[in-house]
């Protein structure tokens, strides 16, 4: 069998990684084309031995773009085209059909209550939606709330498929070497208690609730936070007004891979002591691992892969919103607590999980039920069923 896979882009975010590790999971050959910005994850998937094209997409509205795709998709001769995120599924699907290819999947990975990748959740951009939705054969929920959003917004449920995002557990296994010497080239001091932010800085991560609080609490407790985004500025500002610059420190964007060795990137100097270069060489595992404490402030997340990535590292978890943890039973996760409010919540919560003391650093069920195996397995599945119903047609 063979899969395309189309993209909006390839910089490092939450959808573009899980579709390096499920390339790297499917027994299937896969290509994979991005419609814009071939950045870092584009790296990482030809590192892997993967074919990556730059469809080089100008403007939402290059309809130019359509006829090129659906050629790329009728020399490829693929069994399946597999879709991600809001403009590639509305490309990628009528592209699918120009080139005769009927087997589309497409994956839902960001659908929120009232945005959708960061755009407000419109009459037109639903319509557009809708109507690309019609022309595949299946669409995929990262999680059983996105499938109910997806429900609410009109797709038929018997074209909704859970395939929840998976982790691969054991990169992600504690090591206490590691710990030991990733915070020795983050710079940071011994017996500092460091709060992780994970994810992309943007203003829906809400990551100024993390600055608000760390002024608030004492003068051991850093704030770490992994990710590039347009909120960088932003933040960096605040943790100027509130005093705690010193107590910050911005990796930049971390690919959920082996992150090679570079020279630091240009642009304004860090926040605090450690320079970003420091940070280069290290990977996300590396830096969980440096982490006494995950927190998500995000109020609106479709799965919430860095929960489910830190509590594989075994670590104790705040979080605002993450249906990854809320569709599981209680006990699968013991160690992650949902927080309710801003800032002030985050500082009484933070207290409240260091007084508790450092917990064993193992993954709770809640990682283990994500692995990026099963959901290989699961998405296996849909393309079979997916090209069966093809050629019962």
């Amino acid at each position: 069998m063979r899969a395309l896979h189309v993209i909006t882009g390839l910089g490092v975010g939450g959808a573009e990684q899980q579709l390096r590790l499920l390339v790297r999971n499917l027994p299937v050959d896969c290509d994979v084309v991005t419609l814009t910005n071939p950045g870092a994850v584009a790296e990482g998937l030809v590192a892997d031995g993967v074919r990556v094209t730059h469809l080089g997409i100008q403007g939402n509205r290059d309809l130019a773009a359509l006829p090129r795709l659906a050629r790329l998709i009728r020399r490829g001769r693929y069994d399946v085209v597999h879709t991600h995120l809001y403009r590639a599924c509305v490309y990628g699907r009528a592209a699918a059909r120009l080139a005769g290819v009927r087997a589309v999947v497409a994956t839902e990975h960001s659908l929120g209550d009232s945005q959708m990748e960061g755009r407000r959740l419109t009459p037109g951009v639903r319509a557009l939606y809708l109507a690309s939705e019609r022309l595949g054969r299946s669409t995929v929920a990262v999680s059983p709330t996105v499938a109910e959003r997806l429900r609410r917004w009109g797709v038929p449920g018997p074209r909704i498929e859970v395939v929840p995002n998976g982790i691969d557990v054991d990169r992600f296994r504690f090591d206490a070497a590691r710990r030991e010497s990733t915070r020795r080239r983050l710079g940071l001091p011994q017996g500092a208690y460091v709060v992780g932010g994970v994810g992309r800085l943007t203003a829906g991560k809400r990551f100024e609730v993390l600055v608000r609080a760390l002024a608030e609490l004492p003068d051991d407790v850093w704030l770490l936070l992994v990710g590039g985004g347009p909120e960088e500025s932003v933040l960096r500002r605040a943790a100027q007004r509130t005093g705690v610059a010193d107590r910050v420190l911005f990796t930049g964007e971390r690919p959920n891979g082996p992150a090679p060795q570079t020279a630091a990137p240009h642009g304004p100097a860090p926040l605090g002591p450690a320079q970003r270069g420091v940070a280069d060489g290290l990977d996300l595992p590396a830096l969980t691992d440096a982490m006494d404490l995950l927190a998500s402030p995000s109020a609106e997340e479709a799965f919430g892969l860095a929960v489910v990535e830190a509590l594989a590292a075994g670590l104790p978890v705040l979080y605002v919103s993450c249906p990854a943890v809320d569709d599981l039973p209680r006990d699968a996760a013991p160690f992650a607590r949902r927080v309710q409010g801003g800032a002030d919540s985050f500082v009484r919560a933070v207290r409240q999980a260091r007084a508790q003391g450092p917990g064993p650093r193992s993954a709770p069920q809640a990682a283990h039920h994500y692995s990026i195996a099963r959901s290989a397995d699961r998405l296996m599945d849909i393309y079979t069923a997916a090209t069966l119903g093809v050629s019962s047609t």
